[in-house]
C-alpha cells in the first residue's frame, strides 16, 4: 500500500532538509473549484507529491484546494505536470513564487481534508464565493488606488499587517479571517459605491472576501491579483513604484519576506523598530511576537522572564511542565485594539 502520511519525526524531518544541498523553490496557490471526493483527490494527489521531495502545506475541501509549498528546483516541472493534471480546474493555475526565498520554509508534507480550503463561518446557503470581485494586476492597483476615494483593505490578521502593509491601507483589527468578513462590511457599510481594493497574502483571503462584498451590496469591489506576492514579483518586474511597505508576513518557517526596506514595526519588548516575528523558545509557550536581536539574547529568545527560566531547564522537565497544557491560539494582539484608529482613516 502506498504511503498516505509521514511516519518520521519533525526533528529528523528538519534535520534532513537542513543538510539537503539541492535549491528548493516555495510556491503558493490556491484555487476555487468544485471537488466530489476530497479525500480520494488528496491522498492520490499525496503520493504523487511525497515521490518527488515536496513539503509544506496542502488543504483540500469540497470548495478547492489552497497549498504552500516547496518543491525541488530539478522537480518543478514534474510538479507542475502533477498539479495541473490533478483536475481540468487546475489546469494551468497560478503557482506565485515567493519574493524573498532561501528554501527552507517547510520540511514535511502535510495534506489535510477540511470542510473549506479557507474558515470563512459563513453559513448563509446564498453565498456563492465564485461570484467575485475584478483582479487587479500591479499596474491596475496603483492606478485605482491613485484616485479619490478608493479604499483599500487588508484581509489578513492584525500581526501580518503590523509588520506590513500597502499605503493607506485600512486594518481590519482581528485574529482570524472569520472575524474579519462581517468585520469589514460593518466598517464600509457607508461606502458601498466606492472602490473597495482588498488584498491579502496570496490571494485566497482576498478573493472569497470580495465575493463577500458583493454578496452583502457592494457595488465596486476588487482584489489584488495572487495577492501581495505576485503584486511585489510583478511591480519589480515592471520597475512599478513599489506601493507595499515593510514586510510580508508568511505562514512557513521564515516567518516573513522582506518587499520594501522601511522596517514600521517595533519590538514587542523594548520598543525598538524590529519587524522580525518569532516564537517564545519555551515549547510549553511558543507565542507569536515580535522580537529585536539584543532581547532574544538577553531573553533567550522567550517573551517572559517566567518562559526564559523554563527554557533554561533540562528537556525532562520542561516536558513535564507542558504535558496536558493547551495555548490555543498564542499571538501577541496588542495591534487589534485600536478600531477606532481604522474609522479614523476611513472618514477621512
Amino acid at each position: 500500500m502506498p504511503q498516505l502520511h509521514n511516519h518520521v519525526s519533525n526533528r529528523e524531518l528538519k534535520a534532513r532538509m537542513l543538510q539537503e544541498t539541492e535549491t528548493r523553490v516555495t510556491i503558493s496557490f490556491y484555487k476555487y473549484f468544485h471537488i466530489a471526493d476530497p479525500l480520494q483527490f488528496r491522498n492520490n494527489l499525496y503520493i504523487q507529491f511525497n515521490t518527488i521531495g515536496v513539503f509544506g502545506r496542502v488543504y483540500i475541501a469540497k470548495e478547492g484546494i489552497n497549498g504552500q509549498i516547496s518543491v525541488p528546483e530539478s522537480n518543478m516541472d514534474t510538479f507542475r505536470d502533477i498539479l495541473y493534471n490533478a483536475d481540468p480546474a487546475l489546469d494551468g493555475i497560478r503557482l506565485n513564487v515567493a519574493v524573498d526565498d532561501d528554501g527552507k520554509s517547510f520540511w514535511v508534507l502535510r495534506m489535510k481534508v477540511r470542510d473549506k480550503v479557507v474558515a470563512d463561518g459563513v453559513d448563509d446557503p446564498a453565498f456563492d464565493p465564485s461570484r467575485t470581485g475584478k483582479y487587479l494586476t500591479a499596474r491596475e492597483y496603483n492606478e485605482i488606488t491613485g484616485q479619490p476615494g478608493t479604499i483599500v483593505v487588508d484581509m489578513r490578521n492584525h500581526y501580518e499587517y503590523e509588520v506590513g502593509h500597502f499605503e493607506n491601507a485600512i486594518e481590519v483589527p482581528s485574529d482570524t479571517f472569520r472575524e474579519q468578513l462581517p468585520m469589514a462590511v460593518d466598517m464600509l457599510k457607508e461606502h458601498k459605491d466606492k472602490n473597495i481594493v482588498m488584498y491579502c497574502t496570496g490571494g485566497i483571503r482576498c478573493e472569497k472576501a470580495s465575493a463577500y462584498m458583493l454578496h452583502h451590496g457592494f457595488r465596486n469591489v476588487y482584489h489584488v491579483e495572487g495577492g501581495i506576492i505576485e503584486y511585489a514579483r510583478n511591480a519589480r518586474t515592471e520597475n512599478l513604484p513599489m506601493k507595499f511597505i515593510g514586510k510580508n508576513f508568511v505562514f512557513d518557517e521564515r516567518l516573513g519576506e522582506r518587499i520594501s526596506e522601511e522596517v514600521i514595526a517595533h519590538c514587542h519588548q523594548c520598543g525598538a523598530p524590529c519587524d522580525t516575528h518569532t516564537n517564545c523558545k519555551n515549547e510549553g509557550c511558543h507565542l507569536l511576537f515580535i522580537q529585536c536581536d539584543k532581547c532574544a539574547a538577553e531573553m533567550n529568545g522567550c517573551c517572559s522572564d517566567e518562559c526564559k527560566q523554563v527554557s533554561l531547564l533540562p528537556e525532562e522537565e520542561r516536558a513535564i511542565l507542558r504535558k496536558g497544557v493547551a495555548h490555543g491560539q498564542m499571538i501577541f494582539n496588542k495591534s487589534r485594539n485600536h478600531p477606532l484608529r481604522i474609522e479614523r482613516q476611513i472618514s477621512g
